[in-house]
């Protein structure tokens, strides 16, 4: 995320947001990180490569590809996006094989390094073995003081790593159960995907906090984080990876094994608010109609009379639609995203930083001048960039800016892959007093006329439930709720840091 905003309780304070426009891009969340195999394909690295391509949405700070052509490993590790490296023949054809893993990054853990790039990969006693991880691991931090105190040579600062290590230094003669050994040491959220001489691995942990499918193409199998990455080479869903399930791929076909107790599945809700592209399907939902459920919930919880519909794009389209046929209103593209603004723009002027957010979006005057305008957005973290949404359309001419959020408030920081703020960083979270949050100094901060979030009921309903149940909650929503279905070894002893802080500095 950006720079830490103020000291202050409440974020209209001197100072909140002072820095705000130094990264136009730490007012969101931030994706996680996506994962692709195949095993017996030809052309293993370029279909990886295609895969990977179509995950980009998932992290676009680096890009890798571990290849094996039966007698050696081969690696391709770049930072940047997959299409600035992997869409030439050259580079493919340093990747010889038919077998391959491939992973997109955005960095929740570990520096933006090179080093740091997955797949990581490790010569065992047993043949190569890379890995490459979708998630967090919450104890990585405390296994990795222990594997040091032990002798291991660390190379990287992710998390990830800690799996190589322990999978290492196992003394199970298979690697099955070497790698079996080391999820029932890890804590937290994964999916993962490894590639050794023989076998094709994908694992999730056991309550399922992020998405792994089973696809085939011509026969031979494939491992992605989304279904999206089927679709864009042409391939067939076969099925979900279960929660705990551990699936090998080899040329004998593909085996599933449970080493887990059995228990219930907690999905991470965001992969339906926002991480998931939108014409992906998760766990048999469209993640594009549930978007529009959630909309349309949100304007039976909160219609107001207005005169359009306006998402934030690109993620609150969908929920604008939604809100839009449920409310009655018409939709209009009232905001227009440039999609072609880098990420390293240089604003060398306060001038130029207070215009940071018309960079990525720009008023479409003629649509809201005059009008009264819902303004539909998928969530607000630290709110600076909604202030600056909202005082654009005033500027354009909007006579009326009712702010609706297609999710609940964001009071809680999220351990498993998600980049989010400190707490005292998020805006739901400087504005909850003795557990009420003050939706009204949200409104203010804002500048809206009016604010409303999706309530958290609301957006169980949207996902086909009555609500919420608070005893077995159905899916992973501790950023609205504070219910954090694992353990979080490394933050206990560390309030208020982040466990990207702890182990950059670990490194």
């Amino acid at each position: 995320m950006g720079r830490a905003h103020g000291n202050g309780p409440y974020p209209d304070e001197p100072g909140f947001g002072a820095d705000l426009d130094l990264d136009l891009d730490g007012d969101t969340l931030r994706e996680e990180c996506g994962v692709f195999g195949i095993f017996g394909h030809p052309d293993a690295a370029a279909v990886t490569a295609l895969g990977l391509h179509a995950l980009q949405h998932r992290g676009q700070e680096a890009a890798g590809i571990v290849s094996f052509d039966g007698k050696r490993f081969s690696s391709e590790r770049r930072m940047g996006l997959v299409s600035e490296h992997f869409s030439t023949r050259s580079v493919i054809d340093r990747l010889p094989g038919s077998a391959a893993i491939g992973h997109v990054r955005y960095s929740t853990t570990g520096e933006t390094i090179l080093r740091n790039v997955q797949p990581l990969f490790a010569e065992l006693d047993s043949g190569g073995f890379a890995v490459a991880h979708n998630g967090n691991l919450t104890n990585a931090l405390s296994l990795r003081r222990e594997l040091i105190r032990d002798g291991a040579i660390y190379q990287s600062t992710s998390d990830t790593e800690v799996i190589l290590h322990i999978v290492a230094r196992s003394r199970r003669p298979r690697i099955l159960e070497r790698f079996i050994e080391a999820l029932r040491q890890i804590e937290g959220a994964y999916s993962l995907v490894a590639l050794t001489n023989k076998k094709l691995i994908g694992a999730r942990d056991p309550l399922g906090i992020r998405p792994l499918v089973l696809g085939e193409l011509d026969g031979h199998y494939i491992l992605a984080s989304e279904t999206c990455a089927l679709d864009i080479i042409g391939a067939r869903f076969v099925r979900d990876i279960e929660n705990g399930e551990i699936v090998v791929i080899s040329e004998d076909g593909v085996e599933s094994h449970k080493p887990f107790p059995p228990q219930q599945q907690r999905p991470c809700i965001f992969e339906y608010i926002y991480f998931s592209r939108p014409d992906s399907v998760v766990h048999g939902r469209s993640v594009y109609e549930v978007r529009k459920l959630m909309g349309a919930q949100l304007a039976m919880e909160s219609g107001i009379d207005a005169d359009i519909v306006v998402p934030v794009p690109d993620s609150g389209v969908p929920a604008a639609i939604g809100y839009s046929q449920a409310s009655g209103l018409p939709f209009e593209l009232g905001i227009i995203r440039n999609h072609y603004v880098g990420r390293t723009f240089i604003q060398p002027t306060q001038a130029i930083r207070e215009l940071g957010v018309r960079l990525k979006h720009s008023a479409n005057r003629n649509v809201v001048k005059g009008k009264r305008i819902v303004l539909i957005d998928d969530s607000i973290v630290r709110g600076t960039t909604s202030v600056k949404i909202v005082q654009m359309m005033r500027d354009a001419g909007a006579k009326e800016v009712h702010f609706r959020i297609s999710s609940p408030p964001i009071t809680h920081p999220d351990y498993y892959g998600i980049d989010t703020p400190q707490k005292d960083k998020l805006l739901a979270a400087q504005m909850t007093k003795d557990g009420v949050i003050d939706i009204e100094g949200m409104r203010k901060y804002v500048g809206a006329d009016s604010l409303a979030f999706l309530s958290v009921d609301g957006i169980y309903r949207a996902m086909g439930y009555e609500k919420r149940d608070p005893a077995r909650p159905q899916f992973t929503d501790h950023c609205f709720t504070g219910d954090y279905p694992t353990a979080l070894t490394d933050i206990a002893g560390e309030p208020g840091r982040t466990q990207l802080s702890l182990l950059a500095e670990a490194g």
